[in-house]
């Protein structure tokens, strides 16, 4: 009855209330606009001081989170970087600014 994206948001709603929390990928099945309702479901749940999440993601969305630790994995050393310094916001923005130029670059290979 429900897609899979809002089966997991309605999980996490319903059975996630403490603790800390290991999420891979969790915007692998959710719109951009779902990613956003994730983004407030773990704001509230940060707030209210009893839970912790970290998450593995490719999501410019979810990345965004205030005051995120971002680590890298690319490279031999793990580091902490910026929203701007990654790979996923430098595509996803790229594309959406220059949509003609990125497609020129891809029919080319």
């Amino acid at each position: 009855m429900q897609s899979h994206g809002e089966a997991f948001l309605a999980i996490l709603q319903n059975r996630i209330q403490r603790g800390v929390f290991l999420l891979d990928e969790p915007e692998s099945a959710l719109s951009p606009q779902r990613q956003l309702a994730l983004l407030i479901l773990i704001h509230n749940l940060v707030m209210q001081g009893e839970s912790q999440f970290v998450i593995a993601t490719h999501s410019p969305i979810l990345l965004t989170y205030p005051g995120a630790e971002i680590v890298s994995f690319d490279g031999d050393n793990l580091s902490k970087i910026s929203l701007e310094e990654t790979s996923h916001y430098q595509i996803t923005r790229g594309i959406l600014e220059y949509p003609t130029r990125y497609w020129e670059h891809l029919l080319r290979e």
